[in-house]
C-alpha cells in the first residue's frame, strides 16, 4: 500500500507514550507501535524515495526500519541525565549516500504531537568536515551571500540555523562578513508546521518542494566537504 499520511493512530501513539514513557507501557504495546508507527513511516519514506531522486541521486531513501532512514524509537541514556528510554516522535533522515550516521549532510522530517519540521542540512559535522565549511564560508563570501539571499531559500526557511559558539572559531576573521554562520557547529534549514500537514498524502509533495527550497545550501556545504550533490 502506498502512503495515506499520518493518521490519528500515528500520534495518538506518540502522545500516551508520553505520559507513560516507560517500558513496563511500551513492551505491551510493541505491536500497535510497529503498526501505526512504524508501518506509516516505511510508507512515506518508499513514497520520498523517486521524488528525492528527482532533487539529488546522492541522497538515500531507505525504507528498512533498522539501518534505513528511520530513526530508532530508542534514546541513548547512557550520557544523559533525562533517563526517559524512549523518543516521543517519530523521525527520518535521507543521507547523503557516502553519510555513516546523523552528522552527514542530509534531509530530515521530524513529527511529533503539536510539531512538525523538515528541511535540510547538517548537524554536529565532526571536526575536519566543519572546519571545511567554516572555510568555504571564509573564502567564499559571495557563494554563501547569494544562498542566504536566495528568494525561494529566504521565503521557505527565513535563514540559516543552527547553534554557533560565542566567540569567532580561532583562524577566522572575527571582522568577516558572515562571522555568525562561521561560528555556528550546525547549519540547517526547517520549515515549521503543525501536525495536521502531515495526515494527507500530498505531504510527501509537500516535504519534496521543501526539501527542494534548501537546494541552494545543500549544494554549498556538499562543495565545501567535497561530496557530490
Amino acid at each position: 500500500m502506498g502512503f495515506s499520511g499520518f493518521g490519528p493512530g500515528f500520534f495518538g501513539f506518540f502522545e500516551e507514550l508520553s505520559a507513560n514513557n516507560k517500558r513496563e507501557w511500551f513492551e505491551p504495546n510493541k505491536a500497535r507501535y510497529k503498526e501505526d508507527v512504524v508501518g506509516p513511516l516505511t510508507s512515506f519514506i518508499e513514497a520520498m524515495a523517486p521524488l528525492l531522486a528527482k532533487i539529488s541521486e546522492e541522497y538515500v531513501a531507505d525504507p528498512r526500519p533498522n539501518g534505513g532512514s528511520m530513526f530508532r524509537i530508542y534514546r541513548d541514556v547512557r550520557f544523559s541525565k533525562d533517563k526517559r528510554p524512549y523518543k516521543e516522535h517519530g523521525a527520518c533522515q535521507f543521507r547523503h549516500r557516502l553519510g555513516k550516521d546523523a552528522h552527514a549532510p542530509g534531509y530530515y522530517v521530524h513529527l511529533e504531537p503539536g510539531r512538525l519540521f523538515f528541511g535540510g542540512g547538517i548537524w554536529m559535522p565532526p571536526s575536519p568536515q566543519l572546519k571545511m565549511i567554516r572555510t568555504a564560508i571564509a573564502n567564499d563570501p559571495t557563494g554563501w551571500g547569494k544562498v542566504k539571499k536566495n528568494k525561494r531559500f529566504k521565503e521557505t526557511f527565513g535563514g540559516v540555523h543552527g547553534e554557533g559558539l560565542k566567540r569567532p572559531p580561532r583562524d577566522f576573521d572575527p571582522e568577516h562578513p558572515h562571522i555568525e554562520d562561521i561560528k555556528r557547529k550546525s547549519f540547517f534549514a526547517m520549515r515549521e508546521t503543525t501536525a495536521d500537514a502531515a495526515n494527507s498524502p500530498d505531504f510527501v509533495k509537500d516535504v519534496a518542494a521543501t526539501f527542494r527550497a534548501a537546494t541552494p545550501m545543500m549544494k554549498f556545504i556538499n562543495d565545501a566537504v567535497g561530496v557530490p550533490f
